[in-house]
């Protein structure tokens, strides 16, 4: 599709002049898609920028290169075609940024969260809408701004506390009762600790009976400050008290294994104790390395050997009674 002089004047201006971005401008120019492609993971944020850009002036073939290029498994070049094809604005990309929404990566399912929101299509509703319950704070946030730049308005009080939650609005969730249930528990899946704790905040606020089983596995959580929120929410969520500690035992436990410690300081005198997190393991282990040269220069590996075993023995011994004694938090 050859460019008019008019419009080619307004892209070089749009990309930066021809002087400041010859390569894009000439990428461009050509219509070399796979260029304009590379151009998408240079380190230049700018000239990923305009490469996005220009392969979104393309036209329809620009759209289908693009679908099919969504097949590299480079993320970062992913990330530049999903922005490329949401500035299309082409209902075609729909279902391709459809299917990034269930990738992996909260990084491409955040780029393609926003870049639905570019195209202004009724199709584009219902995958965002799924989006609302996705396990990462970012991609519901994306998708909660693309709904809305889309003028969508929920149709029920589920669906309008899903809105709320992922653009974090938990003063109006609290206030909404059982129909916010649901969405809160979703966030309890975040791998955020803030948004968790949050949420366990919110299940408490609400104050229905029905959060008993969020509640339970809140009290389970990799954190401690969440499990203890999740602990003051029991009463208000309808969980009896006497179900807590059968609750907290199936928390990850984070207790040291004593034996480990025990066994790097036998064969590495001092690192025991570094790993239960005793700042003077290492200096231990700096002393050991200097007494070590110092005996075996002077005494001779047999006797060197007789003097430090029963040491390291001891110390193995000691780090072994220091994690064993320790409380599992």
């Amino acid at each position: 599709m050859p460019v008019g002089a008019r419009e080619g004047e307004v892209l070089k201006l749009q990309l930066g002049g021809l002087e400041k971005n010859p390569d894009i401008w000439e990428l461009y120019r050509k219509k070399d898609l796979s260029g304009l492609t590379r151009a998408l993971h240079h380190p230049d944020l700018k000239v990923q920028g305009d490469a996005a850009f220009a392969l979104s002036r393309v036209g329809t073939e620009g759209v289908d290169y693009l679908i099919r290029a969504l097949r590299t498994r480079n993320r970062g070049k992913r990330i530049g075609i999903i922005e490329a094809l949401g500035m299309t604005g082409d209902a075609r990309a729909i279902a391709p940024l459809g299917t990034q929404l269930k990738d992996r990566s909260n990084e491409v399912r955040w780029a393609a969260a926003l870049a639905l929101g570019e195209i202004r299509d009724a199709a584009v509703i219902q995958p965002l809408k799924e989006a609302l319950r996705d396990a990462d704070k970012y991609v519901r946030y994306g998708a909660a701004l693309s709904l809305r730049k889309n003028s969508w308005e929920p149709e029920n009080l589920k669906e309008k506390a899903f809105l709320l939650a992922a653009l974090q609005e938990w003063e109006e969730i609290e206030q909404m009762g059982a129909c916010a249930l649901s969405a809160v528990e979703n966030t309890l899946r975040d791998t955020d600790r803030n948004i968790r704790l949050r949420a366990v905040m919110a299940l408490r606020a609400l104050a229905v009976p029905g959060a008993i089983f969020p509640c339970y596995e809140a009290i389970r959580d990799p954190d401690e400050e969440v499990r203890w929120e999740a602990v003051r929410a029991a009463s208000a969520c309808g969980l009896p008290a006497r179900f807590l500690p059968r609750a907290l035992l199936g928390r990850p436990k984070t207790q040291k294994n004593p034996y480990i410690a025990g066994f790097l300081n036998f064969m590495l005198p001092g690192m025991g104790y570094s790993y239960l997190g005793l700042w003077w393991g290492l200096l231990i282990f700096q002393i050991d390395v200097y007494a070590t040269v110092l005996i075996f220069t002077t005494t001779g590996e047999f006797l060197s050997l007789s003097i430090l075993f029963p040491i390291y023995f001891v110390i193995a011994i000691h780090a072994w009674y220091i994690a064993k004694k320790r409380p599992d938090l």
